[in-house]
């Protein structure tokens, strides 16, 4: 039997007993529509938090810190001689690796690297009003304009990388003014210790030999008291201090190239000064830096590890989360499941009766020369007609369901005076699938009909009343 002719004749079957059969799709397209809603609140769900954790900055950045006084395998020290051997050689220190601009550059040079930056944060007294406060300065990359930290900012954003602007956390605005919103386009002045080297022909100057001495067992360092003036520009609720790499605490925010022109004095410099030898050399705590996307950030922490540096992610916090969104979405596929288990009972019913109305029907396409496998295809062929419409129904309805569901939260969110977010989504491959399942769910409801319905006898379906 042809195609086309098969098409046809199944076509006018499912028309003859179009309300039985219309029934028995609505089966599958509610089947259908369950799973589908369920997968996509799970599919919502997961790329909401994926979406949050990755703009939080936390889970595609790589923190870097030298490795210091560590040994070779086999011991923290020399070891104790036995009763019975020689003393054993102590295992050579290896020598640490400083972190400086050097190893700046070679990272920013490392594939799917986008950015690399110091962690600055230095101790000041903000004046502002005829007040002054002490708090604490971090400085900010131009990656974190993306972190959902500065998303709900009272204000703007800083205008460029150098400007001289600064963004308040909203504890520390609310103790310039009762109005943190009202300190936006006002002026605060920063006092604080400036971190400066010397030359030798400044050494030189000086006219107190101690100072000159002084001048020279510091390696050129000198500490100065400076002031500068900063813009307001906005406020934000968080603290995006952890995912720049301050861990935390900051409140006030600076362009990261401002607060690197400052050279402001940090908790480190004495320990920097010691492990840059006493020559004044400009040297990290730590480094913070940034991917391109969290899936590199294995490769890229590797390859700052075998470059001798001590580099850690937040990476596994991410996979256990995965995880658990996994075996979210496949329980609730189980539970959507079953509803369309359910359906396809009743497309197993609407055949079986199909047979039974239809056994002289049978009988005359068999006597006309039609075999049994295309009396078999004829009963998949409706059974899989059922299952597209049915599909693409419920495919319909789910996202339908979806979204009345997102509607529904943000109505609710609202009235608790937070921002909006999409619980649901259907991607195309989801929309695919459910298609796809409800189509091989109805040809396999269609297997045992469609076998009963091939092995009838022609004779006796022909005497079939």
């Amino acid at each position: 039997m042809k195609f086309r002719d098969l098409s046809e004749l199944a076509a006018r079957n499912l028309r003859e007993a179009i309300l039985r059969n219309s029934l028995t799709t609505l089966g599958v397209a509610v089947g259908v529509a369950s799973l589908v809603a369920m997968l996509s609140l799970g599919v919502g769900l997961q790329t909401l938090a994926s979406d949050r954790l990755t703009k939080s900055g936390l889970f595609d950045a790589v923190f870097v810190s030298s490795r210091r006084d560590f040994r070779s395998p086999g011991g923290d020290g020399p070891r104790k001689s036995s009763a019975s051997g020689p003393k054993e050689s102590p295992k050579p220190l290896v020598p640490p690796k400083v972190l400086d601009e050097d190893a700046r550059q070679n990272f920013a040079k490392l594939p799917n690297v986008v950015d690399v930056y110091p962690q600055i944060r230095f101790f000041t007294d903000v004046r502002f009003d005829n007040n002054t406060y002490s708090t604490n300065v971090l400085g900010v990359p131009e990656s974190s304009h993306s972190m959902t930290a500065f998303s709900g900012i009272t204000g703007q954003y800083f205008s460029s990388s150098t400007a001289e602007e600064a963004i308040l956390q909203q504890d520390f605005a609310k103790d310039l003014s009762n109005q943190p919103a009202s300190l936006v386009g006002k002026e605060i002045t920063l006092r604080y210790a400036e971190r400066r080297t010397l030359s030798s022909d400044e050494i030189a100057k000086e006219k107190d030999i101690d100072a000159q001495l002084d001048a020279m067992m510091s390696g050129g360092i000198t500490i100065v008291t400076r002031e500068k003036k900063l813009r307001i520009v906005g406020v934000i609720e968080s603290d995006p201090s952890a995912a720049i790499g301050g861990f935390g605490g900051g409140r006030v925010f600076l362009p990261i190239r401002v607060a690197e022109q400052l050279h402001a004095a940090q908790a480190n410099d004495v320990q920097d000064f010691v492990r840059g030898g006493g020559n004044g050399k400009q040297t990290y705590a730590a480094l913070t830096v940034r991917v391109k996307n969290p899936k590199n950030v294995l490769q890229v922490e590797d390859a700052i590890k075998k470059l001798g540096y001590s580099a850690f992610s937040l990476l596994d916090a991410a996979r256990s989360l995965r995880l658990v969104f996994t075996v979210f979405d496949l329980f609730l596929g189980l539970f959507g499941s079953l509803a369309l288990t359910v359906a396809s009972l009743g497309i197993i019913n609407t055949l079986v009766m199909a047979i039974l109305e239809r056994r002289r029907e049978i009988g005359v396409l068999k006597s006309l020369g039609a075999t049994d496998a295309d009396v078999k295809n004829l009963f998949f062929a409706e059974a899989g007609a059922m299952g597209l419409v049915g599909g693409l129904l419920g495919v319909t309805f789910g996202w339908l369901i979806g979204q009345a569901l997102t509607w529904g939260t943000t109505i609710y969110l609202r009235r608790q005076d937070l921002p909006a977010v999409k619980i649901s989504s259907v991607p195309w491959w989801l929309a695919a699938s459910a298609i796809l399942f409800a189509i091989v769910v109805s040809l396999a409801a269609g297997l045992y009909p469609a076998t009963r319905a091939a092995k009838l006898n022609p004779v006796e379906a022909l005497r079939y009343e």
